[in-house]
């Protein structure tokens, strides 16, 4: 069968209804474990702006991969007098979005965040490491994930 013929077949299935209306599958969030345990002296270093006086490294050991397409992770953020604060977020490449399910300062416990939510990567959060971290290493392209964590953890290294 030629094209012409495959188009007007597709035409005349479209015009008596009978082409089925393809939904997306709605996404559902996996559940999400704990915090996991993490090293302040395995972290790789986030390159941030020069603005930011922070510096921020993800310990390459916390990094997990869902079939939902989340990337889990810690990062520590730590300031120049040597305090530093934990997350325990996830990554989504897809939408381009973030969410911070737990929080550490100076080595105390996680604090749980009570209703977690996902923002957008360009939304003004206090910090922009989740959009440093995507475009280093967790999303080969603006909406896809890197294949495995150990590609990221190569991309994070470079």
């Amino acid at each position: 069968m030629k094209f012409n013929q495959l188009g007007c077949l597709a035409l005349a299935f479209w015009s008596l209804g009978a082409v089925a209306q393809i939904e997306p599958e709605e996404w559902k969030e996996s559940d999400t474990p704990p915090p996991p345990a993490f090293s302040v002296d395995k972290l790789i270093p986030l390159a941030m702006p020069p603005y930011v006086t922070l510096q921020f490294g993800v310990d390459p050991a916390t990094l997990a991969m869902t079939s939902d397409g989340i990337v889990r992770y810690v990062v520590v953020a730590r300031n120049a007098a040597g305090s530093s604060t934990a997350m325990y977020e996830g990554l989504r490449c897809a939408t381009r979005e973030v969410k911070t399910y737990a929080r550490q300062t100076s080595g105390g416990p996680w604090a749980m965040a009570k209703s977690p939510q996902w923002q957008a990567l360009n939304a003004r959060l206090p910090s922009k490491h989740a959009a440093v971290l995507a475009g280093q290493g967790v999303c080969d392209t603006p909406s896809t994930t890197a294949n495995s964590v150990a590609d990221i953890v190569r991309a994070l290294k470079k």
